[in-house]
């Protein structure tokens, strides 16, 4: 059978590709694009290695985990060992999810696809049959969407409902800091963007914000028939619908931050897909937390690594 190395090449970096950018996005990496190619870039020439006669034996597990390791320096970089440690470990978890996805709706469909000594191939022409490439795609991607579902529905799942964080709210060269209580309960987004929104009790934090603020917060009513503040933040206001456990449809002044960083246990996130409602409704009797924050803010988050 003729092996068209340039095809099998090409389609274990698109592979190679789609893992390690789904593998970014659960860790909530940040990815450059050159990174990402050169990554996939070498995953893939160890199919090309496959053929080039050695004494060093290609199939030997201890050479693919090497290569796998070389993968993830690569793709995201080595900033400290733990860093370094999920990242493989989530790599070989992706894989395994994914892979067995695809897989298994191969061989249901019953299409030619085969593994010859670790390589994708095919059984009649060595470079994959209409189906084959319709599949990798289009249902590689669909198996790679659902899986990235599943995962981030696990990890806001394991947030506790009592865990108490650090909360920094940048707006230009304002900064507000908070101590957040993460609330799994709460499920309240932007009905037009499904941005998620935090909450913020102004009776702790008014001092931070302009009086054109504070007055939208009080009296959104009275805010829009007066007209236009001029104030540089008013293109950031925003007024999200929600309803109350006994009571009526009702409406929540929020603004638009730059950026919001969490501090928890679970390590440092940032995020600027955020809305903050703002409240002049007591969150804590005691105090204890001034702000309430979206599960979401931490999943959806980007993790920041503080130099050690």
């Amino acid at each position: 059978m003729t092996l068209y190395l340039d095809v099998i090449w090409f389609l274990n970096f698109c592979i190679d590709f789609l893992l390690i950018v789904l593998t970014g996005m659960v860790l909530k990496r940040k990815m450059q694009k050159w990174r990402l190619a050169a990554g996939s870039f070498i995953g893939s020439s160890y199919v090309l290695l496959l053929f080039i006669p050695t004494d060093i034996s290609m199939y030997h597990p201890l050479i693919k985990f090497v290569f796998s390791l070389i993968i993830m320096v690569v793709s995201f970089g080595f900033q400290k060992f733990s860093y370094f440690a999920k990242n493989v470990g989530m790599f070989y978890f992706v894989t395994f999810v994914t892979g067995g996805g695809v897989f298994a709706a191969h061989y249901f469909l019953q299409t030619d696809l085969t593994i010859m000594h670790g390589v994708l191939a095919t059984k009649s022409t060595g470079k994959g049959d209409l189906l084959s490439w319709v599949f990798v795609c289009i249902g590689f991607p669909a198996v790679w969407l659902f899986s990235k579902k599943r995962v981030d529905d696990i990890k806001v799942q394991k947030l506790h409902y009592t865990e108490l964080v650090e909360v920094e709210i940048r707006i230009e060269d304002t900064c507000i800091q908070a101590a957040g209580l993460i609330d799994s309960g709460n499920k309240l987004h932007d009905p037009i963007t499904k941005v998620p929104v935090m909450i913020l009790d102004l009776n702790i934090h008014e001092e931070h914000l302009p009086p054109e603020i504070i007055a939208f917060s009080k009296d959104m009513e009275s805010f829009n028939e007066n007209g236009a503040s001029g104030h540089s933040w008013e293109s950031r206001l925003r007024i999200i619908p929600f309803r109350a456990v006994g009571k009526d449809s009702e409406f929540l002044p929020a603004i638009k931050p730059d950026e919001v960083v969490i501090t928890s246990k679970q390590g440092n996130f940032s995020c600027s897909r955020v809305l903050i409602g703002l409240t002049y409704t007591a969150l804590s009797s005691e105090n204890a937390f001034t702000c309430i924050v979206h599960p979401e803010v931490m999943s959806n988050g980007i993790e920041s690594i503080a130099a050690s």
